[in-house]
Parts: C-alpha cells; structure tokens; sequence
C-alpha cells in the first residue's frame, strides 16, 4: 500500500520500562518478551494491515525484538524493545522513513474518559480480578481506569503513572478503538498516579484528528 495511504496514529517512546508493565507485556507478548528497564517503542497504524511492512523495516534496520504485533482490520499495533535506547530510535526512524512522515505526523493523544473510584466493594473487585492480566485489586481499595485515543498511548500512560507512585498494574490494554489502563491501590496513590499518568499524555504533541474521526 502506498505511504501516503497509511495514518499513523500512535508513536510513542518508552525510555525504561518499569518492572510491572514489563511484567504485565511478559504476559501477553506473543513475541519476545521485554525485560524491565529496556527502551520501548509503540506504534498504531491504520489501516492494520500495513503493520507488516513497518515491522520489516524496524527490524532490518535495528537489534530491536517485537514483543507485539497485532493486526486487526481497522488498526495494526507494533511494540518492540532493546537495552539500547538508540537501537529502538533507529527503529523508530526507519519506521517513518517508510511512511515518509515525521514524528508530528502522529496523533495527539485524546482522554476519552477518567474515573477513580474509592472503597471498591468485594463484588466489583471479584468483577476486576477475573479480567485483569496484571496484578489484583483488594476490597476497600480505590480503582483508576483511564480510557484514550489512540489506544497504543495506554503504554506511557501506565508506564509513568507506575513511575510516580506504588500503585498495582491491573490491565492495560493498547490496541484496537481505544487503550485502556486499571489501576488499584491506596487513595492518595491512585491520585498521584493518574496526574502522571495524565499529565505524560497531554504533554505529546501532534496532530488533532479532524471531527467525528477516531
């Protein structure tokens, strides 16, 4: 498919990632697995198909392993990882040489929504614990789920949100129409947490995608 057909939509770059998303990645890659404290990228494409290529380049132009790559009909997903940081940069650069784009071309991050709920009863938390692929939450805990768009951003919203205080990862999920991120723990922690969290997305530029477009 030509370049110029191809929406990137998600470019983000992890520069160490923290011991519970790499943990949580280790359980859901489908390729190699990260390790904590390596450099990561995510990248969201549309339409999904055209993640292949983009994975080929990467990869012939880096050391970089994929932990990720899922390909749906709408948007394709790619999350790869090295101890060298500027491994995954020149990963990154062929990527968008391929696309003939430059990092602006991505799409801004939108929260489509946030909510923090205190004193989680023990049905809701029995409700949690049997979707998350990550950590628990416990009864009486508070609950921060944050939704956005495009759904590769989840990744460096967790990512800070673990760096900036000691929450549990429940789930994050970063691909198709939108990412979602489950965070559970102490009140005043969850609070830190989704400032950073938040405050990591708003601080990516690029572009504003057009009304009524996801």
């Amino acid at each position: 498919m030509p370049a110029h057909l191809v929406e990137l939509r998600a470019y983000t770059f992890i520069d160490a990632l923290q011991p519970q998303l790499a943990g949580f990645l280790q359980t859901v890659a489908t390729g190699f697995q990260p390790l904590e404290e390596q450099a990561a990228l995510f990248v969201e494409v549309a339409p999904g198909i055209t993640i292949n290529r983009l994975t080929d380049a990467a990869l012939k132009a880096s050391a970089c392993t994929p932990g990720l790559q899922i390909v749906e009909r709408a948007y394709g997903l790619l999350e790869l990882h090295h101890d060298d940081r500027g491994q995954v940069h020149a990963a990154g650069a062929a990527i968008l040489r391929a696309l003939g784009v430059s990092e602006s071309a991505r799409l801004r991050p939108r929260i489509v929504s946030r909510e923090i709920i205190t004193g989680v009863t023990g049905h809701h938390e029995m409700l949690l614990n049997r979707m998350r692929h990550g950590d628990m939450i416990r009864q009486g805990e508070t609950l921060y789920v944050l939704e956005t768009q495009p759904a590769a951003y989840a990744a460096i919203a967790s990512n800070e949100a673990e760096k900036a205080a000691p929450i549990r990862l429940l789930e994050v999920i970063t691909f198709g129409a939108y990412g979602r991120l489950f965070l559970g723990g102490g009140e005043a922690e969850i609070i830190e947490a989704a400032r950073a969290a938040e405050a990591a997305l708003e601080a990516l530029d690029g572009r504003t995608p057009a009304t009524g477009t996801t």
